[in-house]
C-alpha cells in the first residue's frame, strides 16, 4: 500500500436532516472541487518528477515526511473547512500528495510502456468512481455503520504494509496488499458518496477530502499492480 488514507469515521453515523437541495449542492460542489483538485495533484507530480524531491526521500525519512505532511494538512483542512481558506488548504494538500506520488510515477514511467500504464491506472480509477457513484444513488441501505470497520481495515493494511516494506520485502505480498487496498477504498468511496447523498456529510470540503483520499489510494495501488505485472521491464 503506497499511501494510506487517514480520515476518521464520523461518530454517530449519518443523519438525514439535510434537505434535498442541500444534499444536491454538497454533491455538486464536491465533484467540482474534486475536479479542480486534480490540477495541483498533477502539478505536484510534475514538480516531484522534475526535482526528484520525492525520490530523495526514502525509508523512514520518506515515511516521516509523508505522515507529518498528510496529518498536518488534514488537521488544517478540518480547522478551516467552514471558510474559503479551507479550499486553499485542500488544494495545497493535493499538491503535496502529487509530489509524494511522483516517486511511484517515476518508477512506472521509467518502463518501456510506462505512459500506457499510467493512463490505464487513471482510466481504471475513473471507472471505479463512475461505478461507485452510480451505486451510491441506487443503494437504499444505510451504510453509516461501516465507517468503523473501514477504519479498522485501513489500520490493518497500514501495519501490514509497513511490515512488508521494512522487514519482509515481498513483491507478492505487496501485490496482495495493493489489491486489498483497492477493494477497501472502493467501498470507502461508496461509503463517502452515500453519506453525502443521504445528508450525513454537509460540508463539501470534508466530502471532497474523503473522496480524494479514496481515489488517490485506488490510483496509486492500481498503478503499483500494473507496474509489477504489466511493465515491459
Amino acid at each position: 500500500m503506497s499511501n494510506p488514507r487517514f480520515d476518521f469515521p464520523a461518530a454517530g453515523g449519518a443523519h438525514y436532516g439535510a434537505t434535498v437541495g442541500t444534499r444536491n449542492r454538497v454533491l455538486r460542489n464536491t465533484y467540482l472541487l474534486l475536479a479542480i483538485s486534480m490540477v495541483p495533484t498533477v502539478l505536484g507530480a510534475w514538480v516531484g518528477l522534475k526535482t526528484g524531491i520525492s525520490a530523495s526521500l526514502s525509508g523512514w525519512m520518506g515515511l516521516v515526511v509523508f505522515f507529518a505532511g498528510a496529518f498536518g494538512f488534514m488537521y488544517a483542512i478540518e480547522r478551516t473547512k467552514h471558510s474559503s481558506a479551507g479550499v486553499a488548504v485542500l488544494l495545497a494538500f493535493t499538491f503535496f500528495m502529487g509530489v509524494m506520488l511522483s516517486r511511484m510515477l517515476g518508477w512506472v514511467l521509467g518502463m518501456g510502456n510506462g505512459t500506457q500504464l499510467v493512463m490505464i491506472a487513471f482510466a481504471g480509477t475513473a471507472g471505479v468512481l463512475a461505478v461507485m457513484s452510480s451505486l451510491a444513488t441506487v443503494i437504499k441501505r444505510d451504510l453509516s455503520g461501516a465507517g468503523k470497520w473501514l477504519f479498522v481495515g485501513a489500520l490493518v493494511l497500514i501495519v501490514a504494509s509497513l511490515i512488508n516494506a521494512f522487514l519482509i520485502e515481498s513483491t507478492a505480498l505487496m501485490a496482495a496488499l495493493s489489491t486489498a487496498v483497492i477493494a477497501l477504498f472502493s467501498f470507502w468511496l461508496l461509503y463517502d458518496l452515500k453519506r453525502i447523498i443521504d445528508g450525513g456529510e454537509t460540508n463539501y470540503i470534508s466530502a471532497t477530502l474523503g473522496v480524494y483520499l479514496s481515489l488517490y489510494n485506488i490510483f496509486s495501488n492500481l498503478l503499483a499492480l500494473l507496474g509489477i505485472f504489466g511493465g515491459d521491464d
